[in-house]
């Protein structure tokens, strides 16, 4: 009997469990971090970018307090939101002090921000998704950004906002304006490996895979030929969770072994864009899901369970191979409680024989910082994107105080932007110094990884919690494979990447629930003819209108110096 399911896209990402990216460096490294910040006082940087002001002026927030925040407040009891490491160099090198008018937990913020938004009156600089930036514009209630950036943005701020082409900075557009200031994410973070129990194919006397046909055999042997050697046959080839795009455990980079890409827009040979759910690929990789829960190597019942709850099956040692994001590895790593013996590696996506797979990379950047339209000093949120970039990437960096000492106070600022290849760089130092022998002359975060690394493989007294790094970073983990990802010229960007369009904003969650309704009844066992209604459904539900506001801001690109 088959089980309809609606809305499951609702789900929270698991990926929240554990963070979605290795910026946090959550553990201490072992290095020396205890001198005292060289940076005091004003008069440091003459560029205008970093002037302080004179006297110093008040800018409001207001502040979302996390797990991850408290988390960092409690492990430094000398420093509270209010008053700690950053808000004290904001006011001493820019001469902003920083007030919020109020700060409250996750469960609370978003429904008191939509309040406050709703009743326009606003702080003097304010974090807003696409949606709530574009009201606000059409309110009246914000400020046009694009002199300020024009003039204040350094040169670190503007290289940042540049790294994955011009989709960062635009996607604040709004017309021709630039209304919010993007918080800067990463699509190349988002590339996916396929994690192996390497244990478990030396068990099998299995080779890793080369195609997609490798993957369907590994999987079945892992379900049908015990390989964890218990007699029972209690495992299962491959692993899934209730909400099929996780960033771990999901079937983003399944698909893609088929070509399919199914949250991206793509070009066509036309030079228009078309969106890939929708297209003909994606039944395939559905196909080949369906015959894989119908034999077992898929967990019956996955979508009942989240992350935390499809881990477990990890951490209990019935899950063989996962699809995921590089911090995965920190996942991976719970079934060596159980078994000291367990190994996992990440390994490239594979597809058909003689054939690079695409690797998809969706357009993620979805904050943005307003300026209240009052406000006297617009310029004020880049000062302080300036600083913070220039505190933890720039020539006067002081990594050990301002980003991560025994815990991320990086988290501390109101403002967080970060290099999108930063931990790629981060490999590509490590792994440079390993050739030429210098790698005692590492700095920053490539020396707090090595680190990591080292204190593990020397076996220390807590050397096990460098595993997962070493899996990351080390010469054949994760980034070494999204290094070969970039040289071969296997990242595929989202075509689309500006703000939201009118329908998008109105549309999109009805179709991405559409979509992932469909897509996980075909997996249980509907007919495939499923999926040309849910196209035709996706087409009269908005898809057509969406499809033609994208293909407009394609054209207008196009046209733009």
């Amino acid at each position: 009997m088959l089980i309809i399911v609606k809305n499951l896209s609702k789900v929270m990402l698991s990926a929240l469990l554990f963070g979605s990216t290795l910026a946090s460096c959550h553990q201490s490294s072992g290095i020396d971090h205890n001198r005292g910040p060289e940076t005091r006082g004003e008069g440091v940087y003459s560029d205008k970018s970093l002037r302080a002001y004179h006297p110093p002026i008040e800018v409001t927030l207001v502040r979302e307090i996390g797990d991850g925040l408290e988390d960092i407040l409690k492990a430094l009891p000398d420093e509270t939101l209010e008053n700690n490491r950053w808000s004290q160099l904001y006011e001493q090198v820019l001469g902003i002090q920083i007030k919020y008018k109020w700060a409250v937990r996750s469960e609370q913020y978003h429904k008191k921000l939509d309040i406050m938004l709703a009743s326009g009156d606003i702080p003097d600089i304010v974090k807003v998704n696409a949606q709530q930036l574009r009201q606000l514009s059409h309110a009246g209630l914000i400020q046009d950004l694009t002199q300020a950036y024009e003039e204040y943005a350094s040169a670190l701020t503007r290289q940042v906002h540049r790294q994955e082409g011009s989709g960062t900075l635009e996607s604040g557009m709004i017309g021709d304006k630039l209304m919010g200031i993007p918080e800067t994410d990463s699509s190349i973070e988002k590339a996916m490996y396929l994690w192996i129990r390497t244990d478990w194919l030396d068990q099998l006397g299995l080779q890793p895979p080369k195609t997609m046909d490798d993957v369907l055999e590994i999987s079945k042997a892992f379900t049908q030929k015990d390989p964890d050697g218990n007699g029972q046959q209690d495992t299962y080839g491959i692993a899934a969770t209730q909400y099929l795009w996780d960033p771990v455990m999901g079937f983003t980079g399944f698909m893609a072994g088929y070509g399919a890409y199914p949250n991206i827009w793509l070009e066509d040979e036309s030079g228009k864009l078309v969106y890939g759910g929708i297209q003909p690929e994606v039944k395939q990789a559905l196909k080949a899901l369906q015959e894989m829960y119908r034999n077992h190597e898929i967990d019956s019942e996955f979508i009942f369970k989240n992350g935390s709850k499809a881990k477990q099956l990890i951490a209990d040692g019935k899950i063989g191979m996962a699809y995921g994001e590089q911090w995965g590895a920190f996942l991976f790593q719970s079934s060596r409680s159980g078994d000291p013996d367990a190994e996992w590696q990440a390994f490239p996506i594979v597809t058909d024989p003689g054939i690079a797979p695409k690797v998809p990379l969706k357009f993620t950047t979805s904050s943005f910082y307003a300026v209240r339209k009052d406000f006297a000093h617009p310029e004020a949120i880049l000062k302080m994107f300036n600083l913070h970039l220039e505190k933890n990437w720039g020539k006067t960096a002081e990594y050990g105080t301002y980003y991560n000492d025994s815990s991320p106070v990086w988290g501390l600022s109101p403002v967080t932007p970060f290099p999108a290849d930063k931990n790629l760089e981060a490999y590509r130092q490590i792994a440079e110094a390993r050739r030429q022998g210098t790698t005692s002359q590492l700095q920053g975060e490539s020396a707090f990884i090595l680190d990591r690394i080292d204190r593990y493989l020397d076996k220390k007294e807590d050397g096990e919690s460098g595993w997962g790094w070493e899996k990351i970073y080390g010469p054949s983990g994760a980034m070494s494979i999204l290094d070969q990802y970039e040289d071969n010229h296997q990242l595929l960007f989202d075509a689309f990447a500006g703000a939201p369009t009118e329908t998008m904003i109105e549309k999109q969650t009805i179709l991405d629930n559409l979509q992932h309704d469909y897509f996980v009844n075909i997996i249980l066992g509907q007919p495939f003819d499923q999926f040309d209604r849910f196209v035709e459904e996706w087409y009269r539900l908005g898809g057509a209108d969406i499809t033609a506001e994208v293909n407009q801001w394609h054209v207008d690109k196009k046209g733009r110096p």
